[in-house]
């Protein structure tokens, strides 16, 4: 396994490359990579070696589905190819990654345009965490010459809202940022709230940055309504058949040094789960839906029927 490889896994892991979809699409150019660099001598070392990187990648974020759709994606043809040569299985790998990387691409500026036909002249907007597919939504309405401004939360503790601050201030857009606890106090200048998912539930629940279902929640109790945008590769297969997503928790020394308070338990999830009820519509580059469609979508994107196991 190349250094590049490794790299790429780490810097998943350790949130060097963070935001759903940038891990998908890093997670399929490590695949190409793996899959242009291979020394194996025969198939079946060809396609074991894949298959050590595609664990390898989807063991670094338990909760993002984006990265196991995305690898699932690239290498769900080799099953059915076991009789071909390395120059072909090579040549699938290469070609799936490919189309993964430009459709992921293509669904958030697809996304864009849809969502920004629900933003109106003159809103105001909140997000929270950095998603490119909510910022996509508000610098697409902005572009569009409507006189939007947007409030930005820090996003506590690995503060990605700096990171959206900086894209939409450079957009143009007139930003605030508070932080993540303002919230309810700041909603009633709000006229909705935008955000990405990490994943989606066949109930329509999405999975996202911790302290998403406060807003949400916040939102619903003072009637803003609350968009999530996310590209259809988020939604989550195994909720199909009830399985449940992992909530990731990372290193409490991302909070602060646990030396600092001795005899104290620090928790560090990275994720919560917002309720269906507390969302408006669910924006995807296949088109608008309530959450409640959530599961209608994930069988027509996954092909499942009832009774049909899921790999």
């Amino acid at each position: 396994m190349v250094d590049q490889v490794k790299r790429i896994a780490q810097d998943i892991r350790t949130m060097k490359i963070r935001g759903a979809g940038k891990i998908g699409r890093a997670a399929a150019t490590a695949l190409k990579i793996a899959a242009k660099t291979s020394k194996a001598k025969t198939s079946s070392e060809f396609m074991k070696e894949i298959d050590r990187v595609a664990l390898l990648l989807i063991a670094t974020r338990p909760t993002a589905v984006s990265l196991p759709n995305a690898v699932k994606f690239v290498v769900s043809k080799l099953a059915s190819m076991k009789g071909a040569d390395i120059v072909t299985l090579r040549k699938i790998i290469v070609s799936r990654a490919d189309e993964f990387i430009h459709t992921s691409n293509n669904a958030v500026k697809v996304i864009g345009e849809i969502g920004a036909r629900r933003i109106s002249n003159g809103d105001v907007l909140m997000t929270h965490c950095n998603s490119q597919c909510a910022l996509a939504v508000i610098k697409t309405a902005f572009r569009q010459g409507k006189r939007i401004k947007a409030f930005v939360t820090e996003s506590r503790p690995s503060r990605q809202g700096f990171i959206s601050v900086r894209e939409l201030s450079k957009a143009g857009v007139p930003t605030t940022m508070i932080v993540d606890s303002a919230v309810r106090y700041f909603i009633r200048d709000v006229n909705k709230v935008v955000v990405g998912a990490d994943s989606i539930a066949a109930n329509g629940a999405v999975i996202n940055k911790i302290g998403t279902s406060q807003i949400a929640l916040i939102a619903h109790e003072a009637r803003v309504p609350f968009f999530v945008a996310a590209e259809s590769y988020k939604f989550h297969p195994g909720t199909l058949v009830g399985s449940l997503v992992e909530i990731e928790e990372r290193d409490p020394r991302e909070i602060v040094n646990p030396k600092r308070f001795p005899r104290v338990k620090i928790r560090n999830p990275v994720f919560d789960v917002t309720p269906p009820e507390f969302i408006d519509l669910i924006i995807t580059e296949r088109g608008i839906v309530p959450p409640q469609a959530a599961y209608t979508l994930l069988q027509a994107h996954f092909e499942w029927k009832p009774g049909e196991e899921l790999v």
